[in-house]
Parts: C-alpha cells; sequence; structure tokens
C-alpha cells in the first residue's frame, strides 16, 4: 500500500477550464498581475526578438535580383536550385524579388529591412587582404565555414571561439536590465553572460516551476515547499551558497510569475484573444502546430503581460533548425523541396508574430530579427544542395524599422571581388561579408537604449569599424 494517497493533479482539460474560467472572471489572483490592462506606450518598453536559424539559411533563395544582368547570372550559376523569376514577388519597386513561400512577410515590406552580405568580422576586410592572410590570422574570423564555430560568433558577437557568454546576455548585463534574456528555444549561447544563464521557457501547455513542488492544493507538497523556501532565505556561509540561494530564490520567483501565463493555449484566456486571432493561422486542435509559431506565441503572451517581467527593456531568443541544407534543397516547383518548407514556417509564424504586436498596440516597442550559422555556396553541390559559405542575407522586422534593402548585394560572379574562393575547385561563391555582426548588433542595440560607451563593452570588435557602427536600418 502507498504510504500516502496520490498527489492531486488536475486534468488538462480541467485546468484549462480553471484559467479560462479565471481569466474571464477579470483575472482575479495571480494572474491578474500576468495580464494586465494594455498600458500606453508610453511607459517606454522595447523588446528584441532573436530568432536564430540553425544550420545556415541559403539567403541567396530567400531574396533573388530581378534586373537582367544579375537574374542572368542567378540562373546560370543556380542551374537546378535557381527559381523561377515568375515565381518571385518583386519586393515594392526594388529590383528583388522573395521567395515565394515568404509570402506571408511581402504586406510588411515597409517595415521590414533586408541586410545584405552580413557575416562575423574582426574588423573590415578586402578579398586582398583576407588573401594575404591565407584566410588565417588575427585580422580574419577563426574555424571559417563551421557550424559550430561560426554559431559562435554569430550568438557571442565578437571573435573569441571559446567565449563563455553571448551578446545579448552582456547587453542585459551591462544595461543592468531586470531579468535576464528569456529563450523560448532553449539554452543558447545568445543570453548568456558572466552574472546570469538565459531563463529557459517551455511551450504553451506544458508545466513552468519546480517539478513536483507545485502544491495543488497536497498538504506534503505544500510543506515541502515552504521549507524549501525557507532554507534558501537564510544567511549562507559562504559566497558560493549565497549566490545558490538567490540563484533558487530567483527560480521559485520566477515560477510563481509565469507558470500559468506560460501554460496558456489559444483559447484559455479571454485577455489574449487578439494574440491568438493573430496566431489563428497556425492552430490545429486547439494547439499551435508550428514549432516557431510556438516559441514566438509565447513571446507574445509576454510581450502582453510584461508585468510579470518586470522593467521596461525585455530580450527573448528563439529558434528554428534544420538548414544544412546539403541535399534537397528544392523539390520539382519552387515551393517544394527542404528549403521551401522552412521559409514556409519561418514566414507564417513571424507573420502572425506581428499582427500579434499590431492587435496589441506593441508594433512599435517590438523588434525581431534573424541571425544564422552563414551563408550557402551560390554554386550548388552535387547533391541538390548548397554548402557552407559566410556573408548571409538577414531581416529585421518591427514598426521602428526603416523597411527595404540595406548594404550592398555581393557580385554574383564565382571567383570575383566577393568570393574568397581561390583555386577552380573552391570559387563556390563564398561572399566576405560587407557588414559585421557587431555593426547589425549594435544598431539594434542603440535603438534598444545602449550608449556607445555600452556598444563597445558589448561589442568589442566595434570600435574597429571607426565611424561605421550604425546600419540605418532603424528609425
Amino acid at each position: 500500500m502507498s504510504p500516502h494517497p496520490a498527489m492531486p493533479h488536475p486534468t488538462p482539460l480541467n485546468r484549462r477550464r480553471l484559467l479560462a474560467a479565471s481569466l474571464g472572471l477579470g483575472a482575479l489572483g495571480a494572474l491578474g498581475t500576468l495580464l494586465p490592462a494594455r498600458r500606453a506606450q508610453a511607459e517606454d518598453y522595447k523588446a528584441l526578438v532573436c530568432v536564430f536559424l540553425y544550420g545556415g539559411n541559403d539567403g541567396m533563395n530567400c531574396l533573388v535580383p530581378l534586373d537582367a544582368e544579375r537574374q542572368a547570372s542567378y540562373q546560370a550559376t543556380r542551374g537546378a536550385l535557381a527559381l523561377p523569376s515568375s515565381s518571385l514577388l518583386r519586393l515594392g519597386t526594388t529590383d528583388f524579388g522573395l521567395h515565394p513561400s515568404l509570402a506571408p512577410l511581402a504586406p510588411l515590406h515597409a517595415r521590414l529591412a533586408w541586410l545584405m552580405n552580413v557575416g562575423p568580422l574582426v574588423a573590415p576586410l578586402s578579398k586582398a587582404e583576407y588573401l594575404a592572410a591565407n584566410g588565417r590570422g588575427p585580422g580574419v574570423p577563426g574555424s571559417l565555414f563551421s557550424h559550430s564555430d561560426q554559431q559562435t560568433l554569430w550568438e557571442a558577437g565578437n571573435s573569441d571561439l571559446q567565449s563563455r557568454s553571448g551578446w545579448g546576455g552582456r547587453a542585459a548585463q551591462l544595461l543592468q536590465l531586470s531579468n535576464p534574456v528569456v529563450s523560448v528555444g532553449g539554452n543558447g549561447r545568445f543570453g548568456l553572460s558572466t552574472a546570469a544563464v538565459p531563463l529557459v521557457l517551455p511551450g504553451p501547455g506544458d508545466h513552468f516551476g519546480a517539478y513536483a513542488l507545485q502544491d495543488y492544493g497536497w498538504q506534503p507538497l505544500i510543506a515541502r515547499k515552504a521549507a524549501l523556501q525557507a532554507l534558501y532565505q537564510g544567511a549562507g556561509d559562504s559566497p558560493l551558497q549565497g549566490a545558490f540561494q538567490a540563484q533558487q530564490r530567483e527560480a521559485f520567483l520566477m515560477s510563481d510569475r509565469l507558470r500559468e501565463l506560460v501554460a496558456l493555449e489559444p483559447g484559455d484566456a479571454p485577455a489574449l484573444a487578439a494574440i491568438d486571432a493573430a496566431f489563428a493561422p497556425l492552430v490545429q486542435n486547439g494547439q499551435i502546430a508550428s514549432p516557431l509559431g510556438r516559441q514566438l506565441y509565447q513571446v507574445a503572451k509576454l510581450v502582453h503581460g510584461r508585468a510579470a517581467l518586470p522593467g521596461s527593456r525585455q530580450l527573448f531568443f528563439a529558434q528554428q533548425g534544420g538548414y544544412d541544407t546539403h541535399q534537397g534543397q528544392i523539390g520539382g516547383t519552387a515551393l517544394q523541396g527542404t528549403h521551401a518548407q522552412l521559409l514556409a514556417g519561418l514566414g507564417q509564424a513571424v507573420a502572425c508574430f506581428d499582427a500579434a504586436m499590431q492587435a496589441i498596440g506593441m508594433g512599435q516597442a517590438v523588434t525581431l530579427f534573424t541571425q544564422s550559422d552563414f551563408g550557402r555556396t551560390f554554386a550548388p553541390n552535387a547533391s541538390s544542395g548548397t554548402d557552407h559559405a559566410w556573408g548571409n542575407l538577414q531581416f529585421v522586422l518591427g514598426g521602428a524599422v526603416r523597411g527595404g534593402l540595406h548594404g550592398r548585394y555581393p557580385t554574383l560572379a564565382l571567383g570575383g571581388p566577393d568570393d574568397v574562393g581561390v583555386h577552380d575547385w573552391e570559387r563556390q561563391g563564398r561572399w566576405l561579408p560587407s557588414q559585421s555582426v557587431d555593426q547589425y548588433a549594435a544598431t539594434l542595440l542603440r535603438w534598444f537604449g545602449a550608449g556607445e560607451a555600452q556598444l563597445d563593452a558589448v561589442l568589442p570588435n566595434l570600435a574597429n569599424f571607426g565611424s561605421s557602427r550604425d546600419l540605418g536600418f532603424m528609425g
């Protein structure tokens, strides 16, 4: 016989009804602080949302030149991977067309910036300097074309492959934000600092908190949780013990603040009706089917319920994997194949998130941006895919963004002025970046509120770019 009765645990259906009922009665109890009435943007709230595309997104097929000369080079070099010009969605009056799978982003052109040929750089670097250094040395980023190393350089925002922190985490620390970086995409280097780790949240409907310490009205668990909290409140005998106690206190506090909000799914809370409507295209059987959509739905709820995370600045991290398209990158049509499917998920999830921000009046206050390991080679490989390259296309979306094209598009010539390949076998279109991760991050963080000295501390290579510290895509 069991020494104690089974722990009561509400069923998902009853739990959802309970949450919906409490919110329908005016968000009583703890949820009242999580879903406040919408406040004016005069509060100076701002949020940055990083979406990391793991594997190395093929930017060359995300945005394609339509002018006669470059279109001819594109079609000739890309061969079977080239998208038909008739399938591309022209961006406004520009000479560029958008991949058809990114169609949900096309109407957002006015507040969507496309950053050309961005990548890790230590300082401005010419092809001649790169070749003179034989592709290595203090002026050249280390371990180019390596997934793990280039992810480190993008997330760390410096040239240190051993970096233990990310530029998001360092920014949160130096700006003395009230909360660490919030990750809805697992543990990543982006949100690490010397003082804190990211707050990692699960998806909608999942449990968030100390496992088996939620009381559920059961006295033994209530007593256990109270005992642990009392232990963590006591005075530590050493700095290490004190730091551990502070970390545990913060963990319990965050659990109490966020667990109900984190668990909400579409249809659970009338107060989230506008967000639910924005994400409706992704909902199947009451749940968001898209993995990235689930992450961005969590971010949207946290922006809406921002009183649960004190402070007027918040940094979020989300991710989508699968972009290492060495084979099967494209199918029988432009809308088929691995890359098209990935972009369809990306475009729809980001468009739903943008619609949610507009619906709750936070469009001007929230900026979403992408990062990725590296670009893909301009020339395809023998497996109907592309290989690891360097400079890449990124996009930034938000009401404060100056929409359009920013930066210099590379010259589409294998072995040309932007291709770092030397010998015939390595002339594949690995573009030397014309804009750096440091400049990209600095432009975002300056809008976020960082001063110039803080930018130099967060991004140690930024000083190497002289007066070109801002890429101009933020208002």
